[in-house]
């Protein structure tokens, strides 16, 4: 799979399949219409391309937004790549491309530097200056650039449209077990291990600290986990708090993970942690003893996972 930062594709990637979207967590609908390309890539002989944007564009309009994501650039390339994509242009989302108007897109970069033959949108697809650009005007376009326009219906389950903004609801409602259904896999955070405060070792619980970065918070409290190092098909099992430990007076959202039975260090590594049930909230104990006693309880529940 080819990875570029703009859209002066390879000629072997012009005249492709392509679908275009933030793609976040790739779930179960996205899934169904990687599928339907892949029907298409077999029926017209053709390559499948992504165009994605980084940042997401509403993560770059609202500065406010810093938790967002379900899925970092890493992982949703992986699993792009596991759905039979054969190349991915994420284009970053600046002041400049903001501003490009919805006519020059289709023109300029749909026609002439990918030259697209299939593009495949949601319905409520708008790019362009000002979110000018509709599905609507891409269709009227069709015959002028040479292209068609695909549009999947959306895959509803249980009267429920399967989007990136209904599970990151189900995580933050604590409803983690519906959430890695509509995912088809267990929702994962990656990211570096970090010095901390060595509060875990100091209970008897030491625990690896990850950074979340943008990731949307999924309800603060003890989850049972399993954990992966970078290019490691091991799993680990583990149990991880995602929260503030209000009984420190942490200010800051954070990811501890204390692994079951492993002495080593860990430190700057690059880590997986999958999120496989969820145990209990957050909440705050009068002391250590207090903690130290729900923790041992927690670990009990966890190993059974």
């Amino acid at each position: 799979m080819k990875l570029y930062k703009n859209f002066n594709v390879s000629g072997n990637h012009k005249k492709s399949i392509i679908l275009i979207g933030n793609f976040d967590g790739i779930h179960k609908g996205h899934q169904k219409l990687f599928k339907l390309a892949n029907n298409y890539k077999k029926k017209f002989k053709l390559n499948v391309g992504v165009v994605t944007f980084e940042p997401m564009p509403k993560m770059y309009f609202n500065k406010k937004i810093k938790n967002f994501r379900l899925s970092n650039i890493n992982q949703k390339n992986k699993m792009l790549k596991s759905l039979g994509v054969d190349f991915i242009v994420t284009k970053k989302f600046d002041k400049n491309f903001s501003k490009v108007k919805s006519d020059f897109f289709i023109k300029e970069v749909l026609s002439k530097k990918l030259e697209a033959k299939y593009i495949f949108v949601s319905n409520n697809f708008r790019f362009g200056n000002k979110r000018e650009g509709s599905v609507k005007q891409l269709i009227k376009n069709e015959k002028i650039y040479d292209y068609k326009i695909v549009k999947p219906q959306p895959l509803i389950l249980g009267k429920k449209v399967i989007s990136s903004t209904y599970i990151r609801f189900l995580l933050e409602e604590g409803n983690l077990k519906k959430a890695n259904k509509a995912l088809t896999r267990n929702w994962a955070i990656e990211g570096i291990v970090q010095k901390g405060r060595q509060q875990g070792k100091k209970i008897g619980f030491p625990t690896c600290n990850i950074d979340i970065k943008d990731y949307v918070i999924a309800m603060p409290g003890v989850y049972a986990v399993s954990v992966k190092q970078k290019n490691s098909k091991k799993s680990l099992k583990a149990i991880a708090n995602l929260g503030y430990r209000p009984t420190f007076n942490q200010k800051k959202i954070l990811l501890e993970v204390h692994i079951f039975n492993f002495s080593g260090n860990l430190y700057n590594k690059y880590l997986s942690v999958e999120f496989i049930k969820f145990i209990r909230k957050e909440k705050k104990f009068n002391n250590i003893n207090q903690l130290r006693k729900q923790i041992q309880s927690d670990l009990k529940i966890a190993k059974k996972n």
